[in-house]
């Protein structure tokens, strides 16, 4: 309606321009060097001098068709059926270094995060909210324990935490500007990939944490 055009021709044009600007738009700092070994040592290397942040974001989709695939992707959290996904990104939001995308909404966050520490040097510290308590080099934030209060210098840390963890969130927020990373996804589930990290290429170029070439 706005552009004058048949919903057909809408159609083709989404999909043709998401494959080009998929190929030519890296979602993430890793995917932009992962071509030359090299270079990805280097930046794994560099990346060990930050505390990265972590979190992951719910999307909710139309209910699968037969119990199995329900039960699969029902979220008890959000009470909807929902595919997941996990942001890495460098402190204050500068850039997403990772992203793991489209996995069922049951999936834990911790398990989500312990496969992608796989990419990242073994010595790579991290800093997330309280659903990856346990997870190796990944700080949280202290939880009061059963008739104990937490002391005065642990609630002062944990909003020191909250403050540092707070850019992941913003990061996330601007992928959920695009309707389409927030709204119930309406498209074929094998396309939620694509579509969720082309978002994330173009919220890097947004940034200015990506400079296409010439």
């Amino acid at each position: 309606m706005l552009f004058g055009i048949s919903k057909t021709a809408a159609n083709d044009t989404f999909h043709y321009w998401i494959s080009i600007i998929r190929d030519i738009i890296p979602s993430s700092l890793l995917e932009q060097v992962s071509n030359q070994e090299s270079d990805l040592l280097f930046v794994q290397e560099v990346l060990t001098e930050f505390k990265l942040l972590v979190d992951s974001l719910e999307q909710p989709i139309h209910r699968p068709s037969g119990f199995k695939k329900q039960q699969k992707y029902f979220s008890g959290k959000k009470k909807q059926h929902t595919l997941k996904s996990q942001v890495i990104g460098l402190p204050e939001g500068k850039d997403i270094v990772e992203v793991e995308v489209g996995v069922p909404g049951p999936t834990a966050d911790i398990n989500l995060f312990r496969k992608s520490q796989e990419k990242f040097d073994k010595s790579q510290s991290f800093s997330g909210d309280k659903a990856y308590f346990g997870g190796k080099n990944v700080t949280t934030p202290y939880k009061r324990k059963l008739r104990r209060e937490l002391t005065q210098q642990q609630k002062s840390e944990n909003r020191v935490r909250s403050g540092e963890r707070i850019f992941i969130e913003h990061l996330i927020r601007l992928l959920k500007i695009f309707r389409i990373a927030s709204q119930r996804f309406r498209l074929r589930l094998d396309m939620y990939e694509q579509i969720i990290l082309t978002v994330c290429g173009l919220v890097r170029l947004r940034i200015g944490s990506l400079v296409l070439p010439n």
